[in-house]
């Protein structure tokens, strides 16, 4: 089993910036990509960025420019700076990954209990 953490949501107004952090933990013996997703009231859940273990990256076209994600395969978090922060980006930042729990196992997707971040016009 592998536990998402996620910290850093909170609200911020126009303009401004937050940190995303998320911490996997468990049985752990790789994980392929991490990543983040959001979902605000009333609309589906929809990709914000995503990052392999060699470091490529895919955003969504919505936050390109404003936000980055990164990643420390050693503690094996990931990341997400988001700045100039927009209201249409208030929804509920879900962290997710894709991870084997030994050699030889299947990869199983995995997903944080999500962060709100507010942001205010």
């Amino acid at each position: 089993q592998v536990q998402l953490v996620e910290s850093g949501g909170g609200l911020v107004q126009a303009g401004g910036s937050l940190r995303l952090s998320c911490a996997a933990s468990g049985t752990i013996f790789s994980i392929n990509y991490m990543g983040w997703y959001r979902q605000a009231p009333g609309k589906q859940r929809e990709l914000v960025a995503t990052i392999t273990d060699q470091g490529s990256t895919n955003y969504a076209d919505s936050v390109k420019g404003r936000f980055t994600i990164s990643r420390d395969n050693a503690k094996n978090t990931v990341y997400l700076q988001m700045n100039g922060l927009k209201p249409e980006d208030t929804a509920v930042y879900y962290c997710n990954c894709n991870a084997q729990s030994k050699y030889g196992a299947a990869y199983r997707n995995y997903w944080g209990q999500g962060t709100q971040v507010t942001v205010s016009s």
